[in-house]
């Protein structure tokens, strides 16, 4: 039988990891442990058939010290209060890590968004956004798009915002739609975040990613585009997979056929060029350089790390590594680029936006990718000359590093606050 992981556990494993690294104390850990404040909303929704159906939500706000709340919003049939809370916290650690004036937050709702009609998940969002109205705000805490939620789900919640409170929040959400203060380039922002990480660490180990394989577990916005950038980069793409199964060849694949594919029948696995299916542990055991899981929590665990063949893995999902698989990774010399680094593409463009919207939208699309681009590249060097130069590599790894930085810089805030 499987081992079941509780993202939560994972994240408080993580916790205690960086506070025992730094050498904290444990009231710190006691703080940093627990959510600020966490709200369930129960939402009944008037379906289509003239039935109501009841859904429940989650919005989890971990940590202020550095600033308002900030994360996405996720609908899945399998989201539940433990997922949010670790989502929350590992925005905190992102946040911080990135040197963005956020704290960390977290959203979600138990549904399974394909079996709703449009008008149906309209309802849906804007009763969440009604019932969240009050700890939410430009200054407070600022949603954003999350697994299987869009750009159009941030207009519903912007406009049923504004309709509440009066007046016209632009930023109180971020990824909307350009027509109504979002950025394109927020669209691209985590996978091309995703591309720029792996890059540099392919820089690091092998001077350069051209002609390098990769294999992208998860072809949803993220992946698609760490796939597409990563191809124009000029690596190659042998093997990518959706929730239906996965594609293989080691000639290499166009990650835009592929979409278009996916788009036209439902999933990769009808791409017609690939030499042959794979399933989603298949493809994380693949030989390549680099492996980017980008679908969900807890795929690389200690049943299948061992199993690992890439020589570097980007995380462009959220917590797809579990504390005892990272141990198996590390001894085995993969070098990890965590989840609060490689997608923090998402979280920076979004604070783009924010900066776009409260100015009046004074920056234009091309600085805005340029911004994103060198806060990655930045983050990257930061985290890689920590790692190298103040950890033993041997016994550490890069989430260390990383994890040592963000959580680092929120308890400074927090003593300097008078918290603690």
């Amino acid at each position: 039988m499987a081992v079941v992981h509780d993202p939560y556990e994972e994240a408080k494993k993580q916790l205690r990891q960086t506070i025992d690294l730094l050498g904290l104390s444990e009231e710190i850990y006691e703080i940093l442990a627990v959510p600020e404040r966490l709200v369930q909303v129960r939402l009944p929704v008037k379906m289509d058939d003239g039935t109501v159906k009841v859904f429940i939500g989650w919005r989890s706000q971990h940590n202020s010290a550095l600033g308002p709340y900030k994360g996405g919003v996720r609908y899945h049939p399998e989201t539940n209060v433990n997922e949010v809370i670790a989502l929350s916290m590992w925005m905190t650690w992102k946040n911080s890590l990135a040197g963005l004036p956020y704290g960390g937050g977290k959203g979600g709702i138990r549904v399974d968004p394909h079996k709703l009609s449009p008008g149906e998940l309209e309802r849906l969002s804007k009763a969440y956004f009604e019932a969240i109205s009050d700890i939410v705000g430009v200054d407070q805490d600022i949603p954003a798009p999350d697994v299987y939620t869009n750009p159009q789900t941030m207009a519903w919640f912007f406009d049923q915002y504004s309709r509440i409170k009066r007046g016209q929040y632009f930023g109180v959400v971020t990824g909307k739609p350009v027509e109504l203060g979002g950025m394109e380039t927020r669209i691209i922002a985590t996978g091309f975040g995703t591309a720029v990480a792996a890059r540099e660490v392919a820089n690091k180990l092998w001077g350069g990613v051209a002609g390098k394989t990769v294999a992208v577990q998860g072809y949803g916005n993220a992946g698609y585009y760490a796939a597409k950038f990563l191809h124009e980069m000029g690596a190659k793409v042998i093997a990518v997979s959706d929730s239906r199964g996965g594609i293989y060849n080691p000639e290499g694949l166009d990650p835009d056929d592929v979409k278009k594919v996916k788009n036209e029948t439902g999933s990769v696995i009808n791409y017609p060029k690939a030499v042959k299916k794979l399933t989603n542990e298949e493809i994380l055991e693949l030989e390549v350089d680099i492996l980017v899981p980008a679908a969900i929590e807890n795929v690389i665990t200690e049943e299948n790390a061992d199993k690992i063949k890439a020589k570097a893995i980007v995380e462009a999902a959220n917590g797809p590594t579990t504390p005892e698989a990272e141990e198996i990774l590390t001894k085995k010399g993969i070098v990890v680029v965590p989840d609060i680094l490689a997608n923090a593409g998402g979280v920076i463009m979004s604070h783009i936006e924010w900066v776009n919207n409260r100015m009046g939208g004074w920056i234009t699309e091309e600085e805005a990718k340029t911004r994103l681009e060198q806060k990655m590249v930045n983050n990257f060097l930061k985290v890689w000359d920590y790692w190298q130069n103040k950890l033993d590599t041997t016994k550490y790894n890069m989430r260390a590093a990383a994890y040592a930085i963000a959580v680092d810089r929120v308890v400074r805030a927090m003593k300097l606050r008078g918290w603690i």
